[in-house]
């Protein structure tokens, strides 16, 4: 009776902490890693995650298109092995806002801690 509700719960509150997460994390690697494009920060997301925090393509598409519309992100063409790939970069803005949200995670690690005692 209640592992519908306990299966929709947990699958709601995975995807609203991923979501803002993933924002995070493709700035973290935009920062440390430089011009990538998309299959590549998905790639990546993927290794260091051992795959357990890979967004789907339409999700990171989606996240890379409001980085940009927020300025944190620019994108441009660039040729690679005969094919043209959409490469994103961090901006200045970016860079800032990163900063701020390093300290948000900092913040939210710490609650965690000793509400968890990890």
């Amino acid at each position: 009776m209640f592992g519908d509700a306990r299966e929709k719960a947990v699958k709601k509150l995975k995807k609203d902490l991923r979501s803002g997460f993933y924002s995070y994390l493709v700035l973290l690697l935009l920062e440390q890693r430089g011009e990538m494009h998309g299959y590549a920060i998905r790639k990546e997301l993927e290794r260091i995650s051992g795959g357990k925090l890979v967004p789907s393509e339409g999700a990171l598409y989606d996240i890379l298109k409001s980085l940009r519309k927020y300025h944190l992100v620019e994108d441009f063409w660039a040729e690679v092995g005969g094919r043209p790939r959409k490469y994103y970069r961090m901006t200045e803005l970016g860079r800032e806002v990163l900063g701020e949200l390093k300290a948000e995670i900092g913040a939210i690690i710490e609650t965690m801690e000793s509400l968890e005692g990890w």
